[in-house]
């Protein structure tokens, strides 16, 4: 049987921060349609692997591969595009805009994309419909809760039905009903729209709904599928 090509494909990154090294030779392949868990410990420099797939921060050395384009040769404002239109972003702590209410804010993706204000906010609405927090749509970042937060975070990274999403830590500031559902709604968004998920976790629960595992440690990478 042929492998297909990745969606995503990094090869021997490396990438410094003044003097000090955070990636010395990381690569990583990602299907479409797969979620692969990112893990090491604090430091190992999973978090600027996960960067550096984005667009978010450019490795001094190496290559990476989005859909065959050169991702490294790109400018900056090429990257932008990308970010807005094919990739999705879900951190920790949500990183929503907090003078917006919950529906402007899932809904500000396909504004900056030059959809209408009101077709824009319909599509926010069903999104949060979806993952069960249309309760908040009126109302402030600073007024939900940690779990509703997240959830609405989750929903202005998929409402794009990007063909890339990249979660850093998504789940460490829930509790574990909430990680669940945001879990379940990554890895179903995985499956169905064959959206390549790349998701930065210490969390083993949580490394447990991917497809596989690469562990980072001093900057270099190891794939656990491939290890065994």
């Amino acid at each position: 049987m042929t492998t297909p090509e990745p969606l995503l494909s990094a090869k021997d990154l490396h990438k410094s921060y003044g003097l000090t090294p955070a990636l010395e030779g990381a690569s990583i392949d990602v299907a479409a349609g797969e979620l692969v868990a990112v893990m090491g410990p604090s430091g190992s420099g999973k978090s600027t692997l996960l960067h550096c797939l984005a667009g978010i921060a450019r490795p001094d050395s190496g290559s990476i591969s989005y859909r065959g384009r050169d991702l490294t040769a790109c400018s900056d404002a090429e990257l932008s595009a990308l970010r807005r239109t094919e990739f999705g972003f879900l951190f920790q702590f949500g990183q929503l805009v907090p003078e917006l209410s919950c529906l402007e804010n899932v809904a500000l993706p396909l504004r900056l994309n030059g959809i209408r204000r009101r077709a824009a906010e319909a599509r926010a609405a069903e999104w949060l419909e979806r993952l069960e927090v249309a309760d908040v749509a009126a109302k402030r970042p600073g007024e939900v809760s940690g779990g509703q937060g997240q959830r609405v975070g989750a929903a202005r990274a998929l409402i794009t039905e990007p063909r890339a999403v990249f979660a850093d830590e998504p789940t460490g500031a829930l509790d574990s009903l909430n990680g669940e559902r945001v879990m379940k709604l990554l890895t179903r968004t995985a499956r169905e729209a064959g959206t390549a998920v790349v998701l930065v976790t210490h969390e083993v629960r949580v490394a447990a709904y991917a497809d596989r595992e690469v562990v980072v440690r001093d900057g270099r990478t190891r794939d656990l599928a491939a290890a065994i």
